[in-house]
């Protein structure tokens, strides 16, 4: 027997009460206990994703904002509860347990009278307060306001697919490691074991039903890692048609590298080819997972911990052949895999971070070779950190040439995709590829 959905929601609320105070929501759900996390990060995605309604609804049925532990498990039950169809559990049932919860708890005991009448007046009115919640952008979109303002500002013609896109669940993706076995061979693999997916990207995959990763074929082999396939772009995208200078192995730069998956990529997709690979993570718990994910993958690299703006304190000298720079940045375009991001982030971050950026592009491109290559992406969907960030690298870098790359890649999900051009990525990310070329002396 499972644990109690009043139980569930308690953690949830906290959960929610600890990312309104900025907490990460992969921090604020790891502090869930092992048995009760997976049920406990469901709820609380789902909730995230309609924390916007949920808001709007709870300054319908209170004057007031409540003390912020009753507020977090108010704003729970609403998000989970006002749209029926959708909703993990029945109306009733939320509202029942949520109020269960409000009594079990010392922080929000004082409050359960106050929960109890504002859910129990939601139940009887639910159709009316979601019409007069309609109006608001916030509760339509889910998203702040400076978000969806700034979404609409770049993307005038699709923002609002991307807005939709972001509510939706992520598909399960996974880049094959070709070191291993193949696209082909392991679709047969997951089809034998009665499991749907389709090819996506080179060497992609994408099921049709999430699962556990350690339940899928081929995982302590090494066969594969998750990885969405917007992501997967990046090693073909930096590697091919790239040749080393000289006789040497290729020298490629990983920077930003954590948590090592593009790094394993690189690795992977080089096949036999000689390349040296460095993996540089400022974080120093953050490096010790590259190492990790290189391990079960039966991959090398040389794993620094260093800040890449700070090229004299690590780099020794010789150019690379190629950079890949997946730069920080606001994190707009994952937003399906990480709900808790759109109410973390403030709008002055974007700007921060661009600068962030421009740092990172001018330390590392000196570094590159003449002949050599910089590719520079970022998993968001605002401008500032994709297209105009390069346009003025460019305008102050006369020796650097913008190679064909795919630019900003929008969201797209199955529920959205209707008229958008089939790319081959299946349903993927945002993202943004600049592929930068040092001409040759």
């Amino acid at each position: 027997m499972g644990p109690p959905l009043w139980r569930q929601l308690q953690l949830t609320a906290q959960a929610l009460a600890a990312i309104r105070a900025g907490t990460s929501g992969s921090a604020a759900f790891e502090a869930v206990e092992p048995a009760l996390r997976p049920g406990v990060q469901a709820l609380g995605f789902q909730a995230l994703r309609w924390l916007g309604r949920a808001e709007a609804l709870r300054r319908q049925l209170a004057k007031r904002t409540p003390p912020p532990g009753a507020d977090a498990l108010l704003c729970t039950a609403l998000a989970l509860a006002w749209d029926a169809d959708n909703a993990p559990y029945e109306p009733f049932t939320l509202v029942d347990q949520a109020v269960e919860a409000a009594k079990r708890d010392p922080a929000t005991r004082a409050q359960g009278s106050f929960i109890n009448a504002c859910l129990r007046r939601f139940l009887r009115e639910r159709d009316d307060l979601v019409a007069a919640t309609n109006h608001e952008p916030v509760a339509q979109w889910n998203h702040p306001r400076w978000w969806i303002e700034r979404l609409r500002r770049d993307h005038p013609r699709d923002w609002q697919r991307v807005l939709e896109a972001n509510n939706l669940h992520p598909p399960l993706t996974l880049r094959v490691n070709t070191r291993k076995t193949s696209q082909a061979l392991y679709l047969q693999a997951l089809s034998a074991a009665g499991m749907e997916a389709t090819p996506v990207a080179a060497n992609g995959v994408q099921l049709a039903r999430a699962r556990p990763v350690t339940q899928l074929p081929g995982f302590a082999e090494g066969e594969f890692s998750v990885q969405d396939s917007a992501a997967q772009l990046a090693a073909p995208l930096l590697l091919d048609g790239l040749r080393p200078n000289g006789s040497e192995p290729l020298r490629v730069l990983d920077a930003c590298a954590a948590p090592g998956g593009k790094t394993a990529h690189l690795l992977e997709y080089a096949g036999d080819a000689p390349i040296e690979v460095t993996a540089l993570e400022i974080d120093a718990a953050r490096s010790r997972r590259i190492g990790e994910t290189l391990a079960r993958l039966d991959l090398r690299a040389n794993v620094l911990v260093a800040d890449a703006v700070r090229p004299e304190k690590w780099w020794d000298g010789q150019p690379f052949d190629a950079i890949l720079l997946d730069a920080p940045c606001t994190a707009s375009g994952i937003v399906r895999r990480h709900p808790d991001v759109r109410w973390l982030r403030r709008e002055s971050d974007v700007e921060q971070l661009a600068l962030q950026q421009a740092m990172l592009l001018a330390a590392l491109w000196p570094l590159v070779r003449p002949g050599g290559r910089l590719l520079y992406c970022t998993c968001s969907v605002f401008k500032q950190e994709g297209s105009h960030q390069i346009e003025a690298f460019l305008a102050h870098n006369t020796d650097a040439r913008l190679r064909p790359s795919p630019g900003h890649l929008l969201p797209q999900s199955g529920g959205n995709a209707r008229g958008v051009p089939d790319n081959g990525l299946g349903e993927h990310d945002g993202f943004f590829y600049a592929l930068l070329e040092k001409p040759a002396r």
